[in-house]
């Protein structure tokens, strides 16, 4: 199994709702999809990861 980092995110309730809801649409864990979001945004500001 992969090791994963734990992490604490506070998050505003509306931007937890809406992750909510795309996670939803996507067939995805609101945490799976939070870390989706963010490769994204890592691959669309250069900085790809292995």
């Amino acid at each position: 199994m992969v090791d994963r980092k734990k992490l604490l995110l506070r998050l505003d309730p509306a931007v937890y709702d809406a992750m909510a809801k795309w996670a939803a649409d996507d067939l995805r864990s609101v945490n799976a999809q939070i870390e989706y979001a963010l490769r994204r945004a890592l691959d669309e500001a250069g900085r790809k990861i292995r």
